[in-house]
């Protein structure tokens, strides 16, 4: 069909169409190219449902988009923000920052309405941080890491309120509407949704071997439901490894969190603008495959290499930083505060230590130890020819892991 699309416009269209408009088209053209190229070349990812070729898709879009934000990168400020009346023409326009603190007031008794300054903190944002903190539990999958990100990230609010003033917020903002209300009521759902697709059962039938048309269309429904599940125990202090691993997954989730704040700071794009919630889906699907790519990658021994979204998502998310060093690099090198700033080395500090007490200096070599179960020798092996090993971490608690060895 694309073939014929171009057929068409080498034989039959006519040359009616002005530079601007013949450009547009012609990087849409290239970039649908580059797609189906991908779609139907690129090795298949992680997950198999809806279809594997979504996922090829996703993979493509993300090394179109990656490619887009280098070009970007070696645009000037003014010139990046022109870019954006592409897409919308009443983009490039310096937008009004909101302030979120001024009075912090809950009941406010001498205002004609006393809840005003509740009901003014209730804007997109809320929804965003719940739904956002739902779908982020089914992809991190853990409740720890969720409830120290979201408290992170508040934290950073409070760190980098002297740069951006929408991170200025009353304190039951930060904590009550923010930690607690939204993003809690998000993980909270989002793992009662873990705990129902870890019991459910996978059991799946062709759509044509069901009888009835109600059966069939409950089938498509399904489609887009996961083909099997994998709960993750990530087990950060198992090993120095899985530790760096996973200060690693926290820091660069924390980044992109930031570069949506930053990036539309920088290039004057409304909150709710299409273009902001475009980026913020993308980044879902993305950073499905690309934490199942990590984990796997922590959790098998078999798996030597980390994946192609995971490299990507990274890539991706160094370089809109970039993007905003180089365009606003004034808000970016704003000094901290001294007391924020004496914080931060107090924490780095305690960071490193605990990180040298557990690892180097006291080191529970009883319990950290990798128990393989073989046949003969107090072990089993599966019936694929796999040994099953048990790690027991310090405090006595074991996991199954899944040692691949062939026949």
């Amino acid at each position: 069909m694309f073939s014929c699309i171009l057929v068409y416009v080498t034989l039959f269209e006519e040359e009616t169409y002005g530079a601007d408009y013949n450009n547009k088209r012609g990087i849409v053209a290239m970039v649908l190219t580059f797609l189906l190229f991908g779609v139907t070349q690129t090795p298949d990812g992680v997950f198999r449902r809806p279809h594997p070729a979504f996922w090829r898709l996703i993979m493509c879009m993300s090394i179109v988009y990656e490619l887009g934000l280098v070009w970007l990168l070696f645009q000037n400020v003014s010139d990046a923000r022109a870019v954006m009346r592409h897409f919308d023409g009443s983009l490039g326009v310096k937008l009004p920052e909101k302030a979120y603190g001024g009075s912090c007031l809950l009941f406010d008794p001498n205002a004609t309405d006393p809840w005003h300054n509740l009901w003014d903190k209730l804007d997109g944002f809320v929804p965003t941080h719940f739904f956002g903190w739902w779908f982020k539990t089914l992809i991190l999958r853990d409740w720890w890491l969720c409830t120290v990100l979201s408290i992170m990230f508040e934290i950073l609010e409070y760190t980098l309120e002297h740069q951006l003033p929408n991170f200025s917020e009353c304190w039951w903002d930060h904590w009550i509407m923010d930690a607690v209300v939204c993003n809690g009521l998000g993980i909270y759902l989002g793992m009662k949704t873990l705990n129902y697709l870890s019991m459910k059962p996978y059991h799946w039938r062709g759509m044509w071997n069901i009888p009835s048309y109600r059966g069939k269309m409950k089938r498509i429904a399904l489609q887009f439901t996961p083909y099997s599940w994998t709960d993750f125990d990530w087990r950060p202090l198992t090993s120095l490894r899985r530790w760096l691993c996973m200060l690693g997954v926290i820091a660069i989730f924390l980044v992109a969190e930031l570069n949506t704040f930053y990036l539309k700071f920088v290039l004057w794009l409304p909150p709710e603008h299409y273009l902001n919630l475009t980026r913020l889906a993308f980044f879902l699907f993305m950073g499905a495959a690309a934490m199942r790519e990590t984990f796997q990658y922590l959790d098998d021994p078999s798996c030597k290499k980390f994946g192609r979204q995971s490299w990507l998502i990274a890539m991706i998310i160094i370089t809109e930083f970039l993007i905003v060093v180089k365009f606003d690099w004034e808000t970016i090198s704003k000094p901290l505060p001294q007391h924020i700033a004496l914080f931060w080395i107090v924490g780095a500090l305690g960071l490193v230590f605990f990180t040298f007490w557990k690892f180097f200096i006291y080191r529970d070599v009883k319990n950290d130890v990798l128990v393989e179960e073989k046949k003969e020798t107090n072990g089993v092996k599966n019936g694929n020819g796999k040994y099953k090993a048990t790690y027991v971490n310090g405090n006595g608690a074991a996991s199954r892991a899944r040692l691949r060895k062939e026949k």
